[in-house]
């Protein structure tokens, strides 16, 4: 839809600081025919002007606009982007003060970019018969910043409780009725930004937050469950067999720390991979063995 002016309202535009162009697509004739108008008197625009706001000059060329805003992804939550030395005191401290130093700790470089550690301490020191370690936390645990979540720690606990065995419960510490208890932990406290494999270093490091747990929780046997806590807690074995793959070690008995070690499958791994169920069910039968003092061990 065209627009089309004369004369005579062009120029009442013209007086109210409106400029107007004539577009190319108006016929000749027609334009000729408006240009053939003569404009009314001054006095009589002035009178049928209306008033207006006056028109803000424009920026001079030579003044500097602001650029756009450009869009840009939100900041990531905070974590640690340093490292710093691993606390002291570690093998003389409760749980509140073993608590409180994991949740600042940026002692190795798996601290950098987390979200918040895992650990699931108890409120006050308290003897548990089992002791179940995991591998590094994955994005569930991490998020929920508790050990063995979701559908893996299910599973984990139907397979404790088939042997007699209840979960810690770390808020208040009730068993539930069962004969025996758990405390679950990991192998490492963190889970970092980039996941990758912990070096041997960073898990020496974490370990003595772990050997103070197993001092805190007095256990009768330790689960390893995964690659990694497998590799901290035959770190007291002979090389040539801490090597060997988990399907190996299995069926046997271990010691970290003074205390009876059983290897089996992660809950996770279970998962993917039920065939392995009866061979993890009887690691259990054999920690419970152990546990009970029913099986003597070296």
């Amino acid at each position: 839809m065209s627009l089309v002016l004369d004369a005579r309202q062009r120029a009442m535009l013209l007086e109210m600081g409106v400029h107007v162009w004539q577009p190319l697509n108006v016929p000749e004739s027609q334009a000729l025919l408006t240009d053939s108008v003569s404009p009314p008197p001054r006095a009589e625009v002035a009178a049928l002007a209306l008033p207006v706001a006056p028109i803000a000059p424009m920026a001079e060329a030579s003044q500097p606009v602001s650029p756009e805003p450009t869009l840009r992804a939100p900041d990531p939550l905070p974590g640690p982007t340093r490292l710093t030395e691993l606390a002291s005191g570690i093998a003389h401290m409760d749980w509140p003060a073993l608590t409180e130093v994991v949740r600042h700790c940026q002692a190795c470089a798996m601290c950098l970019g987390r979200r918040t550690p895992v650990l699931a301490a108890p409120r006050q020191t308290s003897a548990c018969d089992w002791l179940l370690v995991g591998d590094p936390p994955d994005e569930a645990q991490e998020r929920a910043g508790q050990p063995f979540v979701e559908e893996a720690g299910q599973l984990l606990d139907n397979m404790l409780r088939a042997v007699g065995v209840q979960r810690w419960n770390h808020e208040t510490g009730a068993d539930q009725g069962a004969a025996s208890r758990a405390y679950l932990t990991h192998v490492l406290k963190c889970r970092p930004a980039l996941m990758r494999a912990p070096s041997a270093s960073e898990l020496s490091t974490c370990a003595h937050f772990l050997r103070r747990e197993i001092i805190l929780t007095q256990p009768r046997v330790i689960i390893a469950m995964g690659r990694f806590a497998m590799q901290l807690l035959l770190s007291e074995t002979p090389s040539e067999q801490a090597r060997l793959p988990l399907g190996k070690l299995r069926g046997q008995v271990w010691r970290f720390a003074g205390v009876p070690v059983v290897v089996t499958y992660p809950p996770a791994y279970l998962l993917r991979n039920g065939q392995d169920k009866a061979r993890a069910w009887a690691d259990l039968c054999l920690a419970r063995a152990v546990a009970t003092g029913s099986l003597a061990t070296p």
